[in-house]
């Protein structure tokens, strides 16, 4: 298993994917006013989700904004996007400009302690096309990435997804391969990730 804490730039040598992590893509004081706005300003909600016949309330909240028309669904949720805001636009423009690609819809989610978690999936969804482009973007508390390869067992990667930072995943990384946030007993502060997309 890799753990890895980088400090510039990383590209992940792991098969069947094209993995990437800016540790300081935005300087911690401007991290922390966006984190700020973006707690505030967000329409957060919290859906009911069905896993194994069982519905709960998922274990953390969530907001979608994007280009008007384009729902986009997981889990038997679809989600409805609000308008796009000046403050998700200047981080857009900031991510777009490192994946050279056009962002149509940013999925956000706000882990408010270590019992909130996100469980074992992959971003496949058909909206996404084949070989999507997966922009996340972390503000807050670091939280532990875990990575599991599909059919190799002995291919894991765990990135500690530090304030400020971007990952990339692209390729045929969501074909090959899952990835969690794991729930934590450690005393730990709020996170807001939020996911940009590409939805045809």
């Amino acid at each position: 298993m890799n753990s890895l804490f980088p400090s510039e730039k990383i590209i992940f040598d792991v098969p069947n994917a094209v993995i990437e992590y800016h540790p300081n893509f935005f300087t911690a004081e401007k991290s922390s006013f966006l984190f700020e706005k973006l707690r505030q300003e967000i329409p957060w909600q919290q859906d009911h989700i069905t896993v194994y016949g069982k519905t709960h309330l998922q274990p953390r909240l969530t907001a979608l904004l994007g280009n008007e028309g384009k729902p986009y669904s997981y889990s038997n949720i679809v989600m409805q996007p609000h308008h796009w805001n000046p403050l998700l636009m200047f981080i857009k423009n900031e991510v777009e400009d490192v994946c050279n690609e056009n962002f149509t819809t940013v999925l956000l989610n706000l882990y408010r302690d270590g019992s909130d978690s996100n469980g074992w999936h992959a971003d496949n969804e058909k909206e996404l096309g084949r070989n999507p482009v997966i922009a996340s973007v972390s503000f807050g508390a670091e939280r532990m990435f875990h990575l599991q390869h599909n059919t190799i067992v002995d291919a894991k990667l765990k990135i500690n997804l530090e304030n400020g930072s971007l990952l990339i995943m692209k390729g045929e990384t969501q074909h090959f391969w899952k990835h969690q946030i794991s729930k934590t007993t450690k005393p730990i502060g709020p996170r807001i990730n939020l996911t940009y997309r590409i939805i045809k």
